[in-house]
């Protein structure tokens, strides 16, 4: 059944594909391909693979798109005798000069319509995960902590808007891929972020969405093997990833990076998340996920927390301020600073960034404040911090050990 699964997903974005570029209707060929992964997901454990799963499943989708068509036609009372009259297998025949393309991989234009800039970043997100990643509206749902109807009609507004828009689909012109590909990689990361530190609810990590993540960004890689940016993200995950097993212990409670078992961390992982940005950085234009899987990969490479290269660390995350200024790098440059030169020196910088509106309210700031006065021995001023940044996480796990580390102080 595992397999089914597995296939299913990494079919189910080429088939949709397949399917808008014929019949451009994005929605129905959704909702089509949907209902096919259903009769798969019950009869191929049952009767066994297909000889071609993907043509299989290309065909009763398309079917589906007909009915749907035929239906259309019906209630409109328009081209009932087209409807009536074409054989079914007419529609499953690609126009002339597209046979060699109805075998191709359109998974990358998918995700580029998935996260078209004119969809809010939720709707990119939810549609991401059902299109090109397969997963159905109830697990879409879950996996956010949201009710099942309230994705519903999150996935089908963008369903709608993109319909509106008239939106083709294709590659987009050449002068918009970068920026493009920008918002598709920002999706993947954002999903591989939620699954690694769930941002509310009882569980930390969700190991479902990280995986996904993974599975999308080594799809994108796939297709565009040479970029550096798209090997950057993937070793990015791959290299945060191998931690996991380490991040939590068997109560679920959060375990700093500082003192995980290093032991647990997968191996693999690393040796391939180091390989890919080592390349990455010596054949392509330095990107920011580049130099934070560099970062990344120095903290897998130390033998044990106090032999990290920090200095290292610090200079990386210098380069990566001067490419993409934002809060998070910044927050994550403050602590660099303060293992490099000292608590203070990185409690001014959190100081600077206080007055950045993007960050206000968030509990990152404050709890990475609680942790540099700590340092500094600041007993009674870290545990003021920690008891706020517990109070402003949505993180069940991530407020315990705040909450932990108040008390263990006082």
């Amino acid at each position: 059944m595992r397999e089914v699964e597995t296939l299913l997903r990494e079919l189910a974005p080429q088939v949709l594909g397949a399917l808008v570029r014929r019949y451009e209707q994005f929605d129905t060929c959704e909702d089509a391909v949907q209902e096919a992964l259903l009769d798969a997901s019950v009869q191929w454990p049952e009767q066994g693979l297909p000889d071609n799963p993907r043509a299989w499943l290309t065909t009763v989708a398309a079917r589906r798109v007909i009915d749907h068509i035929r239906s259309e036609h019906a209630r409109r009372r328009r081209e009932e005798s087209v409807a009536v009259s074409v054989p079914a297998d007419a529609f499953l025949i690609a126009p002339p000069g597209e046979e060699r393309a109805a075998d191709s991989d359109d998974t990358l234009t998918l995700l580029f319509l998935c996260c078209h800039p004119s969809l809010s970043a939720p709707s990119q997100l939810a549609l991401t995960l059902r299109a090109v990643g397969g997963l159905t509206t109830a697990q879409i749902a879950s996996a956010f902590l949201v009710p099942e109807a309230t994705m519903a009609q999150r996935i089908s507004r963008a369903k709608q808007r993109i319909k509106a828009s008239g939106l083709e689909f294709r590659m987009p012109p050449q002068d918009e891929r970068a920026e493009r590909l920008r918002v598709v990689l920002h999706v993947l990361y954002l999903i591989f972020n939620e699954g690694y530190a769930a941002t509310s609810g009882p569980a930390l990590l969700r190991a479902d969405l990280t995986a996904e993540a993974i599975r999308l960004a080594r799809a994108v890689r796939r297709l565009l093997p040479d970029d550096g940016e798209v090997a950057g993200l993937l070793a990015l995950m791959l290299l945060t990833e191998a931690r996991r097993p380490a991040r939590t212990d068997r109560d679920g409670r959060l375990i700093p990076l500082a003192e995980q078992d290093r032991s647990l961390w997968s191996r693999p992982l690393i040796e391939e998340g180091v390989e890919l940005v080592s390349k990455a950085l010596a054949t392509s234009p330095v990107g920011p996920y580049q130099l934070q899987a560099a970062i990344a990969a120095v903290h897998d490479e130390a033998p044990a927390a106090d032999e990290t290269d920090w200095p290292q660390i610090l200079a990386l995350y210098d380069v990566l301020l001067g490419i993409e200024d934002n809060p998070m790098a910044r927050l994550n440059h403050a602590v660099a600073v303060a293992m490099v030169r000292g608590p203070r020196a990185g409690l001014a910088l959190l100081d600077e960034l206080a007055a950045d509106e993007r960050v206000a309210g968030h509990h990152r700031p404050v709890a990475v404040r609680a942790h540099l006065l700590e340092l500094a021995g600041d007993a009674a001023g870290a545990v003021a911090a920690y008891r706020e940044a517990a109070r402003l996480t949505t993180s069940l796990p991530e407020r315990r050990y705040l909450e932990e580390r108040a008390a263990a102080l006082a």
